[in-house]
């Protein structure tokens, strides 16, 4: 194993220049995939975790102010930020509320208007909570569908030119025997190699992270639904009567 790897290095080292240029770019490729795969990672998995133990505290409190103290220590917590957004909305909907109660008598806007305009700003502010929630856990996880579709055909290329140099040299040398010709092919295919392997794991985190952001994604969806049914059926309706 060790001497394979040592040989390795040396048909890397004796590759064309342009066969080395290739392997550098995969090499950033590959270094910079491993890096969003890593950060994404740990911030999905922080994220599930902390909007389960969100979601359970939510159901459990039944009161929207303790809620919302919990929710700004889960800062990792998607669904904590979006129900943050939508508590400060409704706070600027009570006050607008009263403001209008005290001023009724005056020919302003009652209680009622203010209930129906303030539910459509709920649900105005939430669904731009969710957009920004789903635009910021997608961050990065492009490049990895851009790697897995590109280096394969990268890596390809230099084996294509790899290639095309030995049989330039058979042709200088004028013999086309094993012993020529391998060498100069086994450094070229290097470049294929090393292209399918920056391109497979890029490809299987790519798909993973997708799932998990949907399954995200569905549960903001889910219970900013939720939250509006209690805001309406609980909240605003109280101040309507």
């Amino acid at each position: 194993m060790g001497q394979y790897q040592i040989d390795v290095i040396e048909m890397i080292s004796n590759a064309g220049l342009m066969v080395q240029f290739v392997l550098l770019m995969l090499l950033f490729f590959s270094v910079t995939s491993w890096a969003i795969i890593i950060i994404k990672f740990r911030y999905i998995r922080k994220a599930l975790r902390e909007s389960g133990k969100f979601t359970d505290y939510f159901w459990k409190s039944r009161d929207l102010a303790s809620a919302f103290t919990k929710a700004k220590q889960l800062r990792g917590s998607p669904i904590a930020r979006v129900f943050q957004i939508g508590y400060m909305e409704l706070k600027k909907l009570r006050q607008s509320g009263m403001s209008a109660g005290k001023k009724s008598d005056d020919g302003d806007p009652s209680p009622l208007a203010i209930q129906a305009i303030g539910g459509d700003n709920i649900k105005r502010a939430l669904r731009r909570a969710i957009n920004s929630e789903t635009t910021r856990m997608t961050q990065m996880v492009p490049f990895l569908a851009t790697t897995g579709n590109t280096t394969p055909f990268i890596g390809l290329f230099g084996t294509v030119w790899g290639i095309m140099n030995s049989f330039h040299g058979i042709g200088l040398r004028g013999s086309a025997s094993l012993a020529v010709v391998a060498p100069g092919i086994s450094e070229a295919l290097i470049a294929t190699a090393a292209g399918l392997a920056v391109a497979i794991p890029a490809v299987i985190a790519f798909n993973y992270f997708m799932q998990k952001i949907r399954t995200i994604e569905t549960e903001l969806i889910s219970f900013s639904a939720d939250f509006l049914n209690i805001v309406e059926r609980d909240i605003l309706s109280a101040q309507g009567r």
